[in-house]
């Protein structure tokens, strides 16, 4: 097993990319290993990480497909359908709740509201 060569934060070598700077350009690792990693310190915790990727060996963005712009849409909706009412809320449904706000802190007065 060999080891990742390690760059201090801001001062990687030209030719390697993180991820997010790949797809800044139109690319992806296209199955490449990690080439490096950066490691940016901070207090009272560990280091955080970047892994780097060479852009010489990077592959275009697959394009869009209609496809797959319909399964991203039905992803999407099925995000933002409530499971107990089978409402669209028009946002995504917080994990922490599992349901829309109505549906999770049902109004007490019903829906005239307050009677007082």
């Amino acid at each position: 097993m060999s080891t990742l060569p390690v760059y201090p934060w801001r001062l990687a070598p030209d030719g390697l990319a993180t991820l997010r700077q790949l797809r800044a350009q139109g690319l992806r690792p296209g199955g490449q290993d990690v080439a490096a990693q950066l490691e940016r310190p901070r207090r009272r915790r560990g280091p955080l990480v970047a892994y780097l990727y060479r852009v010489d060996l990077a592959k275009p963005v697959r394009p869009m497909t209609p496809a797959r712009r319909a399964a991203l849409a039905k992803a999407n909706a099925a995000r933002r359908t409530c499971p107990t009412c089978r409402r669209d809320a028009g946002y995504v449904i917080p994990a922490a709740l599992g349901t829309c706000v109505p549906c999770a802190y049902p109004d007490p007065h019903g829906p005239e509201g307050s009677t007082s």
